[in-house]
């Protein structure tokens, strides 16, 4: 039940803050917001300032921010839809960027207290390792990118030498402040002797730490965001190419087990919550990606007919009219409830497996 509240929580967040975003940007713009409301259903708590409602309702599930002239057209010089390109597009823009902004400071906060963090640089070979060499991988190397991809951190290893479709990589490694290709670079994995005796399989490097500074904090807290958009690209990638399928996506139902099984392997309550927040800051930077992407009824649907409508203005001085757009998004909005029952059914059926 607590891992469901956990879920329920971190969706909530989220929603209110993308909401907030797009009340921040609207407020700055000169837009007049009706009502913006923390939470749904019926209203607690209201109170009005200047032209504004600010509720709070009773299930913490989002919020939202109604705008003047978002749905239909407005006669109010304050409405959405008599604003221009650029504030239409921010106020857009914003409720995606709020949350990979949460995001960030999640995993900020999570560094907070690092002694150290992991780092790309190979600092040794184990023993019988093939790949050091004059022309090969050197102590010292920092790895730059995999196959065009680059090593923001330490983590990204795992998630890109995987991807590779054989035992060849495209390697680009910074050596003495220079970049060094190595293309066509073999890399087989074998087993190799550990510390404590025993052997493990992999391809029998050993990569270093450095201290952890106020500014490295920073840095690292900001790729691993930048990380996170990456992941979700490459899922889509994958979703798009057949190299992953439908069975693979996962709703709510499927976050919540996550979640679930993310808490009940931590071995304290805190490494717990440290692995619930790191979650919630991947599902911020995948909510964020996701909801720029051009699909109706998504904000990133928005702003491909907005930028359709300014082109349509400046060639034939004519736009696609409202009552059409509306009920493309409608029709967006209504297959992607669909998509989401399935995925949620999905969900379902995997655990009673």
């Amino acid at each position: 039940m607590v891992y469901i509240l956990a879920a329920i929580l971190i969706f909530g967040v989220l929603i209110a803050v993308h909401e907030l975003g797009h009340f921040m940007a609207a407020k700055a713009c000169g837009v007049r917001v009706n009502e913006f409301s923390i939470g749904m259903g019926p209203t607690i708590l209201k109170k009005e300032k200047g032209d504004t409602t600010y509720s709070l309702r009773l299930f913490p599930i989002g919020g939202f921010c109604a705008m003047e002239g978002e749905e239909e057209n407005s006669d109010d010089p304050a409405a959405l839809n008599n604003k221009g390109f650029w504030q239409k597009l921010l106020i857009f823009v914003a409720g995606a960027a709020m949350n990979f902004v949460a995001g960030f400071l999640i995993i900020l906060i999570l560094n907070a207290g690092a002694a150290a963090f992991y780092t790309p640089t190979i600092t040794g070979f184990a023993d019988g390792c093939p790949l050091q060499s004059e022309i090969g991988l050197q102590e010292g190397d920092r790895i730059w990118s995999i196959d065009g991809e680059r090593v923001y951190v330490y983590s990204a290893l795992s998630l890109l030498f995987p991807r590779g479709h054989g035992t060849k990589f495209d390697l680009v490694v910074v050596r003495d402040g220079a970049k060094v290709k190595l293309t066509d670079f073999p890399m087989t994995k074998a087993e190799y002797p550990s510390a404590d005796g025993t052997t493990y399989t992999g391809y029998g490097l050993y990569f270093g730490t450095e201290k952890a500074t106020f500014a490295n904090r920073i840095t690292n807290s900001w790729y691993n965001a930048v990380d996170f958009v990456r992941l979700v690209r490459l899922s889509l990638q994958m979703l798009f190419s057949g190299e992953a399928s439908f069975k693979d996506m996962s709703g709510p139902v499927g976050i919540v087990s996550t979640i679930t099984d993310v808490g009940q392997q931590a071995a304290t309550v805190q490494d717990a919550v440290v692995n619930i927040a790191y979650l919630a800051a991947l599902i911020a930077v995948n909510l964020a990606v996701m909801n720029l992407l051009p699909l109706p009824a998504l904000d990133g649907g928005k702003i491909f007919f907005l930028v359709v409508n300014t082109l349509c203005m400046v060639t034939i001085k004519k736009k696609i009219p409202e009552k059409y757009e509306n009920y493309i998004h409608l029709a967006g909005f209504g297959l992607l409830m669909l998509l989401m029952v399935a995925v949620t059914f999905q969900d379902v059926w995997k655990i009673f497996q």
